[in-house]
């Protein structure tokens, strides 16, 4: 027989405590545990029978009348059987070991990659917005076949820096003077971005967004898994030119399976504690990322999303958090599983002390979000027969919840 380990609540029903006997003793201690077992019950019986009348069914009388005998017998008896004692559930690993006091400094924060000067009027400086002059024939061209290819202005990201600045952080005070616990500690996280002919200009900044804001300390790699592209410019030379940012990595798929079998290869591959999900168009703001996990290390459950700006299609101008601003809308899902926001129930405002608390949601955007890498695989990572794109992010939010 095969006997699985078992892990024991208080209070322990007794058909527990009976199957843990037959996993671990031997044959033998279960006669002896069962007979001395019965005696105690007959004594225990006749102890409380003791004051009434004799029982012409007392047939157990001769047993012995110190009840201590017998009791030593179980005693010794159960002391030999070979039962393990069951261990109590494995602690988290920052409870395994002593984690230093206080918080993070900016020291320990620095992000993975300094941004290089920025020209402060250079082409969208700052997350303005790229203005345009009088194009020439070829230019007007250039700019219309990017728009039919990509859905937004490419003419204009091609030339706008790799490294752009996105401006000082106007986020609420509360959030830029929030200060981040070593204990526990935040956990290292793997950001995955998954591309298809994406463009060239759009895809490296946002891996320059990531280097150029994540903590070096927590992030481990930046995973670039291509959905079968057929551009040229993402062979060869786009292994080649990442090749020295060190961290990042490409995985491909050989042919267009989508959105999803790429987000899980990425999983797979991943080295990082926590899965940092992005899409390929993304531009990261001042500390975005230490909240996300902050969170997950407060419960390694969480799913968390980010509030997430935007940016204008036509012109690449960067729509800044506003100090003043408070959120009001959380995702939601109508009955046919399309992604939507609504207003943040009254109750829920009213709990939250100030900007640096997180809102409850039934649904999250996709494109965006963390989860540590083992809640991912407990609940099932993604269902690997959703093709192309759409609706993961509805599935992911009814894992995160049930």
């Amino acid at each position: 027989m095969v006997c699985r380990p078992i892990t024991l609540a208080a209070p322990v029903p007794m058909f527990s405590v009976v199957r843990v006997l037959r996993c671990r003793a031997s044959p033998l201690a279960l006669v002896l545990l069962g007979a001395t077992s019965f005696l105690v019950v007959l004594i225990m019986i006749q102890g409380t029978t003791r004051g009434g009348a004799p029982s012409p069914e007392s047939w157990f009388r001769e047993l012995p009348d110190e009840k201590g005998q017998v009791v030593g017998v179980f005693r010794g008896a159960f002391r030999k059987l070979p039962i393990r004692a069951v261990l109590p559930p494995a602690l988290p690993p920052w409870r395994n070991r002593s984690c230093p006091p206080g918080f993070y400094s900016p020291t320990e924060l620095r992000p993975h990659m300094e941004r290089p000067l920025q020209d402060p009027w250079g082409p969208g400086a700052d997350g303005r917005a790229f203005t345009m002059g009088s194009l020439s024939g070829q230019e007007l061209r250039e700019k219309m076949e990017g728009m039919a290819q990509n859905y937004f202005n490419q003419f204009a990201s091609d030339r706008i820096s790799l490294h752009r600045f996105l401006g000082a952080d106007t986020r609420q005070s509360e959030c830029v003077k929030r200060l981040f616990r070593r204990c526990p500690p935040l956990s290292t996280t793997s950001v995955i971005i998954v591309f298809h002919n994406e463009a060239w200009s759009t895809l490296l900044r946002t891996v320059y967004s990531v280097l150029h804001t994540a903590p070096a300390i927590f992030l481990t790699e930046i995973l670039l898994v291509d959905d079968a592209s057929t551009a040229d410019h993402l062979k060869s030379s786009l292994e080649e030119y990442v090749r020295r940012l060190k961290v990042v990595r490409v995985l491909r798929q050989t042919e267009r399976k989508g959105l999803i079998t790429a987000r899980l290869l990425g999983a797979r591959e991943a080295r990082g504690q926590v899965l940092t999900f992005l899409d390929a168009h993304c531009e990261c703001f001042s500390g975005w990322l230490e909240p996300l996990l902050a969170r997950i290390a407060e419960e390694p459950t969480a799913v968390v999303s980010p509030d997430i700006p935007t940016i204008d299609q036509d012109t690449l101008e960067f729509n800044k958090p506003v100090a003043a601003s408070r959120s009001f809308v959380r995702g939601s899902f109508d009955w046919s599983l399309n992604f939507g926001w609504e207003a943040i129930p009254e109750e829920q405002r009213r709990s939250r002390k100030d900007e640096t608390y997180p809102v409850k949601t039934p649904a999250f955007a996709g494109g965006v979000y963390s989860i540590s890498k083992s809640y991912f695989n407990h609940i099932g990572t993604y269902d690997d027969q959703m093709e192309i794109w759409g609706g993961e992010n509805v599935e992911m939010s009814f894992r995160g919840s049930i």
